[in-house]
């Protein structure tokens, strides 16, 4: 049964990927300090699912350079959602740093449960996100708006082969400077186990543009040897 099923979602993806059109794509440059060491793109793509309206995220970051003969890490992301309620239906990880390899694919149904090609079935809390779909939920509704400046918010997020409540704080507004001109953004730092990077918690931040589109323009990592920033190099929109 279990081997049917991953059978049946792989077919689901190559008919879905078949049929994507490109919405909306972003490119980051990252940089330990001021050296360039990889690169990422979020590819937001309109799709069907099961016969009904539904987006394509697929998210990839790369090294280059120096660190990428150091490190060679290649991860993809994807996730197949619901444009409406942003819950997901599809995702997959698939990691590749050396000789480390990793790879998942989870499926999410309505009744608050996932099965996870690695770890089966499970019951999780009700309108479970990943890790892609938090960026489209924070994009749709009006929570950002309605903060004020020290605010938490908590949403539930499976990732990794397993879920759990990520922890938000809000930590106001800030103009800063992009390859777009000047921005206002929203502030946001996620709660995060700090383990072998992070020199803290509260060491990731999110700048998050303050008008429609809700476009992360900068993250921030702050770890333990170093800072890390992903900068926004690239912004397409078909629908403009």
């Amino acid at each position: 049964m279990k081997r049917q099923l991953i059978i049946f979602i792989a077919t689901v993806l190559c008919s879905i990927t078949a049929k994507a059109q490109p919405v909306e794509k972003l490119e980051y440059n990252l940089k330990y300090s001021f050296i360039k060491g990889g690169e990422a793109f979020l590819l937001i793509s309109d799709t069907t699912y099961n016969g009904k309206p539904a987006q394509h995220y697929y998210l990839r970051g790369q090294t280059v350079g120096i660190a990428d003969a150091l490190y060679n890490v290649d991860d993809i992301y994807e996730t197949i959602l619901d444009p409406k309620t942003i819950r997901p239906y599809i995702h997959i990880r698939n990691i590749k740093e050396r000789k480390y390899r990793y790879y998942n694919e989870t499926l999410f149904f309505d009744n608050d449960s996932i099965f996870s090609q690695r770890s089966g079935g499970k019951i999780v809390p009700h309108n479970m996100l990943d890790i892609l779909s938090v960026f489209g939920y924070l994009r749709q509704n009006q929570l950002l708006e309605s903060l004020n400046v020290g605010d938490t918010f908590t949403l539930p997020v499976y990732h990794a082969n397993k879920h759990f409540m990520l922890e938000t704080k809000f930590l106001g507004t800030e103009k800063v400077k992009t390859k777009f001109g000047e921005k206002e953004c929203y502030v946001i730092s996620p709660w995060i186990d700090e383990g072998k990077l992070l020199k803290r918690s509260d060491g990731l931040k999110f700048y998050i543009t303050k008008d429609e589109k809700k476009i992360p323009v900068i993250l921030e990592l702050d770890l333990n040897v170093g800072a890390v920033r992903a900068e926004l190099v690239s912004y397409i929109n078909v629908k403009r």
